[in-house]
């Protein structure tokens, strides 16, 4: 069956459901997709199962429509569920994309009451290497997509390792669709002026070092890995100068507190907050690391920084590897000496070194992973599933 969108000329009505819209990772790729998405051609709608959280103005001054439920964490009560069914039932949407675990199960479920056949789009944005490792309530969910993951039209990775890992756990193999996350490279692209400004605003100078760590505080992240491998690094180095931004990265952070002042090291970490600058803060950086232990799939930061030609030392965890190719450093997931091993190694190489890696970052991130070509991607599925 040809779907009347597709055939007649009329925009494909899509509405997008995701977990919630803070600032992370998998919620800034959507973004990121909703920006660059042919409206000539597509109708997108977001709901957001909790609030709008930070992305959704950002979102509605896109001209998208942003629907929020506000489910509270636990299990949904019959009044959000029945909130989430009638608004879908209401936009009449050609497509659902689900967008994250609950997101994916929400939209598999807003379809029992649908008036006409919608196809449903699981999009998967973790990896697992240790599924027990996640809370309670998000395994019970993992467990239940398996079950149901014969119903999607399609289950969208971001990274070949975490379609492995679901694959494992049941999830259908034939429905199994990779698209790899996407970067703008005008956006994240180098900048001395960026370098300069942020040396500025914190009170480094020009020939101190800094080493970056983007992103929300979470288990997941292991910022304690990365303070230790701080820690050994300043022994040896004690000029280097550490940035930390996200979501809860600041001195208000009691548990972070705790292990920097432990630590000794207070006076070299640079705790910035959330930040709207993302691209300014990422292109100041030597070096950019990412130092999860456990759930990544995609890191947006590794692409992000490889982007604004800034070298990766990074956790094999996910398909971080292979993000960074030959281009940076990998190091075993949980391992401060390993990780202060490879920093030393990029600074003993030396400037000229470190900026040809960053050129051939910033290559394999235009050849591989332009924003362009992913949502290409996207546009392309969307139509094939009503044709």
């Amino acid at each position: 069956m040809v779907d009347v969108a597709v055939n007649s000329g009329q925009k494909i009505s899509i509405v997008f459901i995701i977990t919630g819209l803070s600032l992370g990772g998998a919620e800034m790729m959507l973004y990121k997709v909703l920006s660059r998405l042919d409206r000539k051609q597509f109708d997108p709608v977001v709901v957001s199962l909790k609030c709008k959280g930070t992305l959704g103005d950002r979102i509605s001054d896109l001209s998208i429509p942003v629907y929020t439920i506000g489910m509270k964490p636990g299990v949904p009560t019959l009044s959000s569920t029945w909130r989430l069914v009638r608004t879908v039932r209401q936009l009449k949407p050609d497509l659902i994309q689900g967008w994250m675990y609950h997101g994916n199960l929400a939209g598999q479920l807003a379809t029992i009451t649908a008036t006409k056949p919608v196809p449903v789009i699981w999009n998967i944005r973790h990896s697992l290497n240790s599924l027990y490792s996640e809370k309670a309530g998000t395994i019970a969910v993992i467990k239940f997509l398996a079950k149901l993951s014969n119903y999607p039209a399609q289950i969208l990775y971001n990274s070949k390792t975490s379609a492995i890992h679901h694959e494992e756990l049941g999830y259908k193999a034939d429905k199994t669709k990779i698209i790899p996350n996407g970067f703008d490279t005008d956006l994240f692209a180098p900048s001395t002026a960026a370098r300069s400004s942020l040396r500025t605003e914190l009170g480094i100078t020009d020939n101190e070092f800094i080493i970056g760590l983007m992103g929300r505080y979470h288990p997941q992240k292991d910022h304690a890995n990365f303070l230790q491998a701080a820690a050994i690094l300043l022994q040896t180095s004690p000029d280097i100068h550490f940035v930390l931004a996200g979501t809860a990265i600041s001195r208000e952070n009691t548990a972070l507190q705790d292990v920097i002042e432990t630590l000794g090291i207070t006076e070299q970490i640079h705790l910035l907050g959330e930040r709207d600058d993302m691209p300014r803060l990422t292109a100041a950086l030597d070096i950019a690391s990412s130092s999860s232990c456990y759930g990544e799939a995609f890191p947006n930061v590794i692409g992000e920084a490889m982007s604004c030609g800034v070298p990766c030392v990074v956790t094999d965890v996910g398909d971080s590897a292979w993000i960074v190719g030959d281009t940076g450093r990998v190091v075993p997931a949980r391992d401060p000496q390993a990780l202060a091993h490879a920093w030393k190694d990029l600074i003993d190489r030396g400037a000229m070194d470190r900026e040809m890696l960053g050129k051939q970052a910033r290559a394999r991130i235009i050849e591989y992973f332009s924003l362009g070509s992913v949502v290409a991607h996207y546009e392309a599925l969307y139509k094939s599933l009503l044709s």
